[in-house]
Parts: structure tokens; sequence; C-alpha cells
């Protein structure tokens, strides 16, 4: 990723000084960061221009960040961009959702610098697949 500045990354938020501190952060480390202020708006952003990234809030009037996840996967333009929830709503319910939708990670506010540049390029470099689940030496409850 030599050139951060031809990556566009889509932050959906309806808490704009929260979303403009993401932002900020991710235009001082050379990416291309763009908000839109709920998910209805961050859904015609998208389906007019693609982003490599999407990093989304949950919890937001008309469209919840799960709903507006669950549009993107019916559509063939926008079910491969990985999405990252950013999040108050950690429950492990939530979570759970998130994960069956396929989010690339899940993040609980509030966040740090590092964990969000870390995320994003951990996100990117993987082509927003999610990493393996840990071993934990015991078999997965079905």
């Amino acid at each position: 990723m030599s050139d951060r500045s031809t990556i566009r990354i889509l932050i959906i938020d309806d808490d704009l000084e929260f979303a403009g501190v993401l932002c900020m952060h991710l235009t001082a480390a050379g990416y291309a960061a763009e908000v839109a202020e709920d998910a209805v708006v961050g859904g015609k952003v998208l389906m007019a221009n693609p982003p490599a990234l999407v990093l989304c809030d949950i919890g937001m009037p008309y469209l919840s960040g799960l709903e507006l996840m669950s549009l993107m996967q019916t559509d063939v333009r926008s079910a491969s961009i990985p999405v990252v929830f950013i999040s108050g709503r950690n429950d492990s319910g939530t979570m759970a959702r998130a994960v069956e939708l396929g989010a690339a990670d899940f993040l609980a506010k509030p966040i740090t610098r590092e964990q969000l540049l870390q995320t994003v390029e951990a996100c990117l470099q993987s082509g927003g697949r999610k990493a393996a689940l840990p071993d934990y030496g015991f078999p997965p409850v079905v």
C-alpha cells in the first residue's frame, strides 16, 4: 500500500464529531476519507462510488449499520466491500449479528488512533476477510 491517497475509506456515523476525528486520523495517515452522517446517505455514497473500506456505526436513525450491511450483501457492487463496525453497542447479540453478516472487524468505542489505523491496515491487507478465530484447544460450539 505505497500510495494510500488512492484508498477511499467511507465513515458512516451520526456522531459527526466522532466521525470528524476518525476522518482527521485517516487523512493524516494518507488515506482519502469521507464522512456520511447516517446509513441512508452512506448507502447512497457507497453505491455511487464504492470505497475500499467502510467504517460504520451501528445505532443510527433511519437505518442501522447492521441493516445497511445486510442490504450491502444483496448487491454485487457492495457485497465485497469490507465493513468495520465502530460502536458503543458491544453486547454479545450485536457483535454476533455483525460477525454473522461478515463484518471485517468490530471496535468498541472509545478507540485509540493506533487501534483505528491498525484495524484499517489489517483489513485492507487481508482484502476485508475476517481473521481466523483463535484456537483455544477445544472444539467450537455448534
